[in-house]
Formats: C-alpha cells, structure tokens, sequence
C-alpha cells in the first residue's frame, strides 16, 4: 500500500549524503550566500521594482523582505543544523510532512532554481552586451543577443555563461568555494564604492514622492509595496541553497547558521543603502532597464565609475550563479537519490565527488530559458515556489521540536519558539499572495505537473515507499 504521507528517515539520508565530500566551512558559506544573494538582485531588481511598484520605497521593500527572509533563514539554520543534508526543503519537507508534501516544495524550488539560473544569466548577459563588448565597438546582432520573445533567435552571452558556471561547478566544490571567496571580496568592495560615490550625487527631488500615489493600491494603500517585497524575495534564495549545501559542510550544526544569518544581514545593508543611492541618483522613472547601476552612472556622466560597477555587476552575477547552480543540481540529486527522479540523478562522480548527470540536466534547462526567455519574463515566474518553501519550513519547527531521531540536538535553535516559526509562517503566506498574478498561475501549473509526475513515475520508484 502507497503512503504518500510516509516519512523519510533522518538517518537514512546522513548515511547516503556521506558521499559528498565535506570541506565548507562558515567563511565559504558565508561567501556562497554573499554570492547567491548580491548578484541580479541587487545589480537589477531595485530598477526594475522601483519603477513598477515602488518608486523610491523600494528600499523599505527590500528591507521587508530581508528582514523576513532573516526570521525564515533561522528556521532553514535550524533544519539544517538538525539534518545536515542535501535537498534542502525538499528533505525536510519528506521527513517532517511526508514525501508527498516533501517531493511537492522539491518540485517548485526546482523551477525557482532554474529560472533563478536562467534569470541571472540574462542579466549577466545585459551588462556584458552593453557595456563590454560596447565598450569595444561591438555590438551583437539581434538574433544572437536576444531570445524569440523580443524579436530574436538566442541569447548567446546568456548560454555562454550557464555552460562556463557548469564547468565550474562540475570540477568540485573546492574550485567552486575558491571562485567564489575570491568574487565576493571584488563584488562587495565595488558595491561600497557606489554607494560612496552614488551619495555625492544624490538629488533629494528624486525621492519625492518617496511611495507614488500610482502603486498604492490595495491592501491598505500597500499593494505596490508588499507586491515588491514579495517580487525581491528572489534576491533571497540563496540561502536555501546554503542550506541545501549543509551535507557538505564541515560542522553544519553551527556553521550553516553563521551562514545564512550572517548572508542575510550584509544582504539588507547592501541592498536598502544600494536602492537609496539608486533612486536618488536617476528618478525612478527612468530605471526600468536591466543595467539600472551602469545607467544610473552614465546620468551623470561618470564613464569611468559605469565601467567599474560593469565589473561589480558581472563578478556578482557570477557568483550568484555559482551557488544558485549549485543547490539547484543538489536538489535534483536529492530527488534521484530518493527514487522520485532516474536514479541516475542521485548518482555520485567518483573524481569529483559531485552528482554529474544532475549537473548536466540543469545546464540544459537553464541554457534553455536563458537563451530564449527575456529577463522580466523570468523574474516575474519566480518566488512563488521560494515562498511556498518559506511558509512549511517555518511552520515545520514545530513538529521538528517533537522528532525523537533528531541525531544533533545540540545545534542551533529558532529563538522565540514557537511564535517565531508561527510569524515566519504567516508572513510568508501572506507574501505568497501578493505575488503578481502570473508568478502564481505559473507555479499552480507547474505544480500540477508535479503531481502528474510524481503519482506516475515518483510513487512507483520511491525507495521510501519500497521499506
């Protein structure tokens, strides 16, 4: 008899995911999450809202989001510190709700990682089109710098650098910490310098009105604003990706969470100081456009400083696509590992100790809409399945409480318990509504596939259902 509520065994998993090899410490993870986070999201996403729902308050949208993205991160620090192994959400979910609830959050961080892949490509691809090879008098044609939906046939810069992250992420996590320690230090430096220089240049007109009338739209006159901090929880997903690389970290019971809260913190300095100088550069109305940082500094003629925040930009999406890569094709090994994918999936590269052909099936996936898809498109079908993730991981500390096989009992803890899990919870329900119609018609659809998928081929290949 099939028991799509039947729990997964914390033991089990620790005793497979040994394979991995574990070599990450806080200071990586910190830079994995610095990574993953201060990458699209900073270098694009404050334009692209600040012009369609927030104006100049998209500050106070990113400071929402991170803030409840910190309340949520200390559940995933928990979870994670309790089980330190891959899959993230998706493994929790199978050991706290069941595999049923468990393969359905695996399923939707799957489409949020891959478009959050193929999103970031996009950007990268922006900055690297307009103002490299622009820079070098070249410029390429429409067919091969932009996808059939804006006119063109692929985005060629956007595949480019998806097949140059898989290489990285193919040879091993310690090729791909020691890129990515390097980057954030680049990346980090050129962001405080923008927003030094970007200070000087502040016109206090810009920021008003601060909330336009024009976005404050139900509920309470906050819709624009919560629709923003709701659409910027992209920015924050890479720290279910830290949690996802828990298996491979060296002492995940603390580590995990210095990395995650210590990633969320620097990430809503970064980002509210980087959307105040933004906004109070260029007038809101004028950053809908995918290098919003470049543009801003072109406004006011400092060439230079636009060619230095080009390097900021491109060294940052790199390393958001590393992690970002990195906890989609963990999660895709998770669910092979389990039986609900081709065990082919959950197989493990004996030289490189990283599962190869999850590797390969998300560079094809994510080459695929980064060549094809344009930026708003993708950004705007993501966070439905982050959020989804956010409101059962949350809410699931309280059973977690209560699991008597819990192997680290002396790891980090939720504080507040258990309002803390509650309000986390609740919160990100609430965001999850507030997503543009699309984001949630998109993930409905694609959750329906899920289902299809999992009563078809995932129930009847389940290891947990063959015990």
């Amino acid at each position: 008899m099939k028991d799509i509520f039947k729990k997964q065994s914390i033991d089990n998993y620790l005793k497979v995911d040994a394979r991995l090899t574990k070599s990450l410490t806080a200071k990586d993870l910190l830079a994995l999450g610095i990574g993953a986070i201060i990458g699209t999201g900073i270098f694009i996403l404050p334009g692209h809202e600040a012009a369609l729902h927030a104006g100049p308050a998209v500050a106070i949208a990113f400071l929402i989001s991170g803030i409840v993205a910190g309340v949520v991160g200390m559940a995933y620090a928990e979870f994670a510190a309790a089980m330190p192994v891959a899959g993230s959400a998706y493994s929790y979910g199978s050991v706290i709700y069941g595999e049923g609830i468990g393969w359905i959050l695996g399923w939707a961080l799957i489409l949020e990682y891959f478009l959050s892949v193929s999103a970031q490509s996009v950007g990268f691809a922006s900055y690297f089109n307009n103002n490299i090879l622009g820079a070098f008098g070249i410029h390429l044609p429409k067919f091969l710098s932009a996808g059939p939906l804006e006119g063109g046939g692929i985005n060629l810069s956007a595949v480019l650098i998806v097949l140059i992250i898989a290489f990285v992420i193919a040879h091993g996590t310690s090729l791909s910490k020691k890129v990515e320690n390097i980057a954030v230090i680049i990346k980090v430096t050129i962001i405080v310098l923008f927003i030094l220089v970007g200070a000087l240049y502040i016109k206090t007109k810009n920021y008003v009105p601060f909330y336009p009338q024009e976005f404050r739209t139900s509920p309470f006159g906050l819709g624009g604003l919560s629709t923003s901090a709701a659409t910027v929880f992209f920015a924050f997903i890479g720290f279910d990706a830290l949690a996802s690389n828990s298996a491979e970290t060296i002492n995940p019971k603390k580590d995990v969470a210095k990395g995650i809260l210590g990633t969320v913190f620097i990430a809503i300095v970064l980002y509210v100081a980087f959307s105040l100088v933004l906004t109070g550069i260029v007038n809101y109305k004028q950053l809908n456009v995918d290098d919003p940082a470049a543009y801003a500094l072109k406004v006011i003629h400092l060439n230079t400083w636009n060619k230095l925040i080009t390097i900021g930009a491109l060294v940052g999406i790199f390393t958001a696509l590393v992690t970002l890569f990195f906890g989609g094709s963990r999660l895709v090994y998770a669910l092979g590992r389990d039986g609900l994918l081709p065990k082919k999936m959950g197989e493990v590269d004996m030289k490189y100790a990283v599962p190869k052909n999850a590797i390969i099936v998300a560079t094809v996936v994510q080459a695929f809409f980064a060549g094809l898809v344009p930026l708003t498109e993708l950004t705007s079908l993501i966070n439905a399945g982050t959020l989804l993730a956010f409101t059962f991981i949350s809410f699931g500390i309280i059973p977690l409480r209560h699991r008597k096989d819990i192997p680290n009992k002396d790891g980090y803890k939720m504080p507040l318990y258990p309002v803390l899990p509650v309000l986390a919870g609740l919160a990100s329900l609430y965001f999850l509504i507030m997503l543009p119609k699309l984001s949630k018609i998109t993930v409905v659809i694609w959750l329906i596939i899920g289902v299809i998928v999992y009563f078809t081929y995932g129930l009847k290949h389940s290891k947990l259902q063959k015990k």
